[in-house]
């Protein structure tokens, strides 16, 4: 398409992927804006959805013994509270340092999990991101955008812009099929980009 210029602007903080352009940017009236939540985008792909319920799966035994260390977290302080007053010096000084070393071990645990589960989340991201990205670069020239962005902040407010994510979300899911990707009855899937399941917060 000749005198067009067509960049995706993605400000997903994940992705660093190039901008593309060619021509040259038409005058301010006759501009077409489109916009695209770029990462919700891409987590309601029908791979993206399926992605993050993998990812939830393999991370659902690591989320239980979280769970379950906090749990005996939360039991051992009350127990102290609760019993300060008949406990003996030796059995809470006891009961202290087990708490302390349930803590720590529970600290390490939610520090690995959150590192493991957001590189994972990342490798996802730029995975789904790249072939979305070419995609929108397609869909930029066929339809005669001059510009897309990563959202409304960025857009101009002289612009009418154009809501293109559903377009390419059909389109990506039209692109690269996958089977089994609807999420379980009654419930709906996050983008990829988010933890498949929050680590416990550690106990105060």
């Amino acid at each position: 398409m000749r005198n067009r210029v067509f960049t995706l602007i993605a400000l997903v903080g994940l992705l660093t992927l190039p901008l593309v352009a060619w021509g040259q940017t038409p005058a301010a009236g006759g501009t077409k804006v489109g916009v695209i939540n770029f990462q919700g985008a891409i987590g309601n792909t029908a791979e993206g959805k399926k992605a993050v319920q993998e990812l939830t799966k393999k991370y659902e035994p690591r989320t239980r013994e979280l769970q379950q260390q906090q749990q005996e977290i939360q039991s051992l302080q009350e127990q102290l509270q609760k019993q300060a007053a008949t406990l003996s010096d030796d059995e809470q000084r006891r009961l202290a340092r087990e708490l302390e070393e349930k803590q720590k071990r529970f600290k390490r645990g939610q520090e690995d999990y959150q590192a493991d589960i957001q590189g994972e989340q990342q490798e996802i991201v730029q995975r789904l991101g790249q072939k979305m990205f070419r995609l929108v670069n397609e869909y930029g020239q066929q339809n005669g955008f001059a510009v897309i962005m990563e959202g409304y902040p960025q857009v101009p407010v002289y612009f009418a812009p154009i809501d293109v994510t559903e377009d390419l979300i059909k389109r990506y899911d039209a692109a690269f099929p996958v089977e089994s990707a609807a999420p379980a009855a009654g419930t709906s899937a996050p983008p990829a980009a988010k933890p498949a399941a929050p680590a416990p917060k550690p106990s105060a």
